[in-house]
């Protein structure tokens, strides 16, 4: 590992700043590593539901479980990456089998749940250590940024399962009307005769689709959180650092040898030859006697240096503290000058302007806090002032109209029949759209003038459905349910109800309308 061929720079990071690092790791190779991925897990949920074709959960639950197999390709990709010596997808291919034997069954069970998995995985697969040694280099690993590795787990589940039920949405808003009407849910889940298992299935294929593209991110992340703990560890910067040094050193170094040489020999002899005694003793003595600077004049400045700053350093710290006879007495002596001086300042205060308009303020503050406190008040309490206004006969708020008609249909009251049900059936042989419609126009204007439902023209079918439900009653979510979905399909997929639709809609009115309840 030779890190002057790195292709990123290797300096320490922050833990989240790292995990920056292996996004942007993971975005330069990300066609390799998703290929090299779906390669690799793809055939195994392939196999896994042609097996268990009438259990699609245990399919996918068993992909899931082998995650940490299909994360070593990543990895492997990732580290020769790296050091600009990318594999191709078939040399990446061509190692794996051999990336899967060390370790695999620690990996699937006592290491399955770990959160710090993308963080220990290059201990295990690039150093090759286990048993006693990898516990001891986790453990040192592990003294920081262990806490970003298991946030990096948790939010890597939470974007799978983003993800997954993004692409689930999507899928359904892509199926036509016609079969997203039909599509019953509860049916759908409690199917045993195996007619709705290509859904599962297909669910199961959207969720290796995030992994796909996913996993190979987690990994990254994990790997470059792995590569800068080792960066602060072994000072590898520093390294770096010198070795760059070194490397520019060495072309100069010869050059500055031969200036040197070719100096040495440019020199005359006369200078060469020159004497080289050493002094005499007398000069000696001459040079330490005549100094400008004596020794005392040398020590009065060092001391003055060292009692200027910041050498030293003067703090004067004021504490209170039990005081006792004459002590105490001072004490007191100080307390009342400090006390009469304080009345001097107020009264000074007090008569200037600067305290008139102080005043002013915390009035206007005081004045401003009640009043907040009124209206906050009269808003908690407005239905019980509302109830006491009435009853006093004073003027209150006119109540909305509700509105005559709803999806072109009349909904007042005036409008429709004494008895709903029975006009219902009488109508049902001859006009099964006209019948329907009064039945749908009933529950509307029993909505609107019963329940005082806040419907709109604005409202849609489902819109309603969702008030419905709202008023916690069971019984009638279940009819206004029932009794929409039919309506729906006569009035937008032309489709007629059949016989037993009729008595199935009528008796339910009859049983939930059977008196007006206010």
């Amino acid at each position: 590992m030779r890190l002057t061929d790195a292709n990123v720079a290797i300096r320490p990071r922050p833990a989240w700043e790292a995990l920056d690092l292996g996004t942007l790791m993971a975005r330069r190779q990300f066609g390799l590593l998703t290929a090299g991925f779906a390669l690799v897990s793809l055939p195994v949920l392939a196999l896994l539901s042609l097996l268990l074709w009438q259990h699609p959960t245990w399919a996918v639950l068993i992909f899931w479980w082998l995650k940490p197999a299909f994360d070593r390709l990543p990895l492997y990709i990732l580290s020769r990456s790296l050091f600009r010596d990318p594999p191709t997808l078939r040399e990446a291919l061509k190692a794996y089998p051999g990336l899967l034997r060390p370790q695999l069954l620690a990996s699937l069970t006592l290491r399955r749940f770990s959160p710090h998995r993308s963080f220990y995985l290059p201990v295990q697969q690039l150093e090759g250590l286990g048993g006693t040694e990898r516990q001891r280099r986790i453990g040192l690993l592990g003294q920081r940024d262990s806490g970003t590795a298991a946030w990096l787990t948790l939010g890597g589940a939470l974007i799978e399962l983003c993800l997954y039920f993004g692409l689930i949405a999507l899928l359904y808003s892509l199926l036509p009307p016609q079969l997203a009407t039909e599509l019953d849910w509860q049916k759908l889940l409690g199917s045993e005769d195996g007619e709705w298992l290509w859904v599962e299935h297909l669910t199961n294929w959207l969720y290796a689709l995030v992994l796909v593209i996913w996993e190979p991110i987690y990994v990254a992340c994990g790997f470059s959180l792995y590569l800068n703990r080792r960066t602060v560890l072994e000072a590898w910067d520093i390294e770096l650092a010198f070795r760059r040094l070194r490397q520019r050193l060495t072309g100069s170094a010869y050059l500055l040898l031969v200036v040197l040489t070719l100096g040495l020999f440019s020199l005359p002899e006369t200078t060469l030859a020159e004497d080289t005694t050493a002094p005499t003793a007398e000069v000696q003595r001459e040079r330490l006697v005549n100094q400008p600077l004596t020794s005392k004049q040398a020590q009065q400045a060092i001391q003055a240096l060292v009692e200027a700053p910041p050498f030293r350093h003067t703090e004067t710290v004021t504490r209170w503290r039990l005081s006792q006879g004459e002590d105490r007495q001072k004490a007191e002596d100080d307390g009342d000058s400090r006390a009469k001086s304080l009345l001097e300042k107020l009264f000074k205060l007090r008569s200037s302007s600067a305290f008139d308009s102080l005043l002013l303020i915390l009035k206007v503050a005081l004045w401003a806090i009640l009043i907040g406190l009124v209206v906050l008040l009269a808003w908690r309490y407005r239905e019980w002032l509302e109830t006491f206004a009435r009853r006093l006969r004073l003027p209150v708020r006119r109540r909305r109209e509700p509105p005559q008609q709803l999806f072109g249909l009349e909904v007042s009251p005036e409008s429709l029949p004494e008895d709903i049900a029975g006009s219902a059936e009488a109508l049902w042989e001859s006009q099964p759209r006209e019948a329907l419609g009064l039945l749908y126009r009933a529950l509307l204007s029993r909505l609107l003038h019963h329940y005082r439902l806040p419907l709109k023209s604005s409202h849609t079918e489902g819109e309603v459905l969702v008030l419905v439900e709202r008023l916690g009653e069971a019984a009638l979510h279940a009819y206004s349910g029932l009794l929409t979905g039919h309506w729906q399909n006569l009035a937008y997929g032309h489709r007629l109800p059949g016989p037993e639709v009729r008595d199935q809609l009528c008796t339910g009115w009859r049983a939930q309308f059977a008196e007006d309840r206010p």
